[in-house]
C-alpha cells in the first residue's frame, strides 16, 4: 500500500462558517481520516504507551496544584510540552502554558487543545498517589490529570508518528479553572490579541469519559456578602446591632425568592462565618453565595433578589443609637457566563460523526468550563473527556480507571484533526 494522500477538512473559520457541512459530509470525511496511515499508527502507540500515560498522570497528579498556586506543575507541563517536540514553548504571567504544532499552513488560525492544571485543594493537603490493580488514586488524579495526560498523549502520539497537520495546533494548560479561579487562565488568554484573534476552536479536555458533549455553558455568578457592626459584649452591650441575626434575615428573605425549572435556576449559601466568641456580639459576618442558570436574564434576577434582601433585612436590625447601624457589602467573587454552541454548529456535526465513526455514544450536556469563556463571546468550543472513568472528584479519595481510555484518545486526535487537517510529512 503506498502513502496515504493527504486528507483536509475545510480549517478554522471556514469549516465553522460552513452552511453547506452537513453531518453526511462530515461523517464521509471522517471515515476518511480514520482509515488514514498516520493516524492509524497513532491509534497503536495509544495502546503501546499505555503504561506511559499512566505514569505521567501519576507523576503530574503528585504535584500540588492549588488555587493561586499552579507554579511547580505549569513548570512540569513546560518540561513535558518541550519532550513532544512542540514549539514556541512557554508561560505566560498567569502561568498558562502553551506549546504550538506548526502546520503546513502557517496562516491558518489555531486548532487549541485546553486541560486545566489546578486542583480545588488547598496547598496544605496531603498529595498521596497510588496505583492499586487497575486504578490509579490521588487527589485531582481525574479531575483534571486525565485531561492533561491525554494533552501529551496527542502531543506524542503525533511527534512519534511523525503524523504532519496542516493548521497549527495550539496546547495550552490553564490556570485558575477550579472555583474561585473563576476561568481566570482561560479569560486570561482570550484578552490575549495574540490568542483572541487566532483561535478558531478551542477543545477543552476536562475530567473522564467519553459520553458527554459540553456545548452549553452554565453560567453561575458568586458573591460575598459581609455585614459589619460595633460589635460588644452579649450582656454589658445587649441591644447592639448584631451582624450574624441580620445576615440571617438576609438569608431568610433571600431563599425564599422563587426560580424556575426552566431554564434551570439555582441559589445556594455555601460558607458563613462571623463572630469571636459565643459570648460576644460579632463585630462581623460574612456569607458566600453561589447562583446559577442557563438563563443571563435569571442570574440578573437572583442579582437583584439579594441586593433587595440586603436592603430590606439590614435596617431591620438596628441598635440603641444610630452610629449602631450596621453597614453591609455585596461583592462579586465569580462571574461566570453563561452561553450555548449553536445547535447547528459544524463543530457538533463533526464531534457527532466522530463518535458515530468510533461507536461511541455522546449526549450534550449543559456544565461550567473552561468552555464558557469562547461560547460566550461567539466563538466555537465544547468541552469533552479524555476516556476512561473516574470518581470521588473533588475529595482525596478521587480514582480514574484508565480502561476505556484508548477510545477517549482516538476520539480528541480524530476531532483535532479533522478541524485541521492532515497532510503529508
Amino acid at each position: 500500500m503506498g502513502p496515504s494522500p493527504p486528507v483536509r477538512l475545510p480549517v478554522g473559520e471556514a469549516v465553522l462558517r460552513s452552511e453547506s457541512q452537513g453531518l453526511r459530509s462530515a461523517q464521509q470525511q471522517i471515515a476518511r481520516l480514520a482509515v488514514h496511515d498516520g493516524i492509524q499508527e497513532a491509534f497503536a502507540w495509544f495502546r503501546t504507551s499505555a503504561r506511559r500515560f499512566e505514569d505521567l498522570q501519576l507523576e503530574v497528579t503528585a504535584i500540588p496544584a492549588p488555587p493561586w498556586g499552579e507554579v511547580a506543575r505549569s513548570e512540569w507541563l513546560a518540561a513535558r510540552f518541550g519532550e513532544f517536540g512542540l514549539a514556541d514553548v512557554h508561560r505566560d504571567e498567569l502561568g498558562n502554558v502553551f506549546g504550538i504544532r506548526p502546520g503546513s499552513d502557517p496562516s491558518a488560525p489555531f486548532i487549541a487543545l485546553s486541560a486545566h492544571i489546578d486542583t480545588v485543594f488547598p496547598a496544605d493537603t496531603v498529595t498521596s498517589v497510588r496505583r492499586d490493580g487497575g486504578k490509579l488514586y490521588g487527589p485531582g488524579v481525574s479531575d483534571n490529570s486525565s485531561g492533561i495526560t491525554a494533552l501529551l498523549a496527542i502531543a506524542s502520539a503525533m511527534q512519534a508518528t511523525r503524523l504532519a497537520n496542516i493548521a497549527p495546533i495550539l496546547l495550552i494548560g490553564n490556570v485558575g479553572e477550579e472555583g474561585e479561579g473563576d476561568l481566570r487562565g482561560i479569560r486570561h488568554i482570550y484578552q490575549q490579541p495574540r490568542w483572541s484573534a487566532n483561535i478558531a476552536t478551542l477543545l477543552v479536555i476536562d475530567g473522564a469519559g467519553t459520553d458527554t458533549i459540553i456545548a452549553e455553558g452554565l453560567g453561575s455568578r458568586r458573591y460575598e456578602v459581609t455585614v459589619r457592626g460595633h460589635g460588644g459584649h452579649s450582656w454589658s452591650d445587649f441591644g447592639v446591632a448584631n451582624p450574624i441575626v441580620a445576615l440571617a434575615r438576609v438569608i431568610d428573605r433571600f431563599t425564599r425568592t422563587p426560580v424556575p425549572v426552566s431554564p434551570k435556576t439555582t441559589y445556594n449559601i455555601g460558607i458563613i462565618h462571623g463572630g469571636t466568641s459565643v459570648n460576644s456580639i460579632p463585630e462581623s459576618a460574612t456569607m458566600r453565595v453561589d447562583t446559577r442558570s442557563a438563563s443571563v436574564d435569571e442570574l440578573d434576577r437572583l442579582e437583584r433578589a439579594l441586593h433587595d434582601a440586603v436592603d430590606h433585612a439590614i435596617p431591620e436590625i438596628t441598635g440603641r443609637k444610630k452610629q449602631e447601624l450596621l453597614a453591609a457589602e455585596v461583592r462579586v467573587i465569580g462571574n461566570r457566563p453563561a452561553a450555548d454552541l449553536p445547535a447547528d454548529s459544524p463543530l457538533l456535526k463533526i464531534i457527532r460523526a466522530v463518535d458515530m465513526q468510533l461507536g461511541n455514544t455522546a449526549r450534550i450536556q449543559r456544565a461550567s468550563t473552561d468552555a464558557n469563556i469562547p461560547l460566550s463571546l461567539g466563538r466555537q468550543a465544547i468541552a469533552i473527556g479524555s476516556g476512561g472513568s473516574g470518581g470521588g472528584a473533588h475529595t482525596i479519595h478521587e480514582w480514574y480507571d484508565p480502561t476505556g481510555r484508548e477510545l477517549g484518545l482516538k476520539r480528541i486526535l480524530l476531532l483535532t484533526v479533522a478541524l485541521a487537517g492532515v497532510g503529508e510529512e
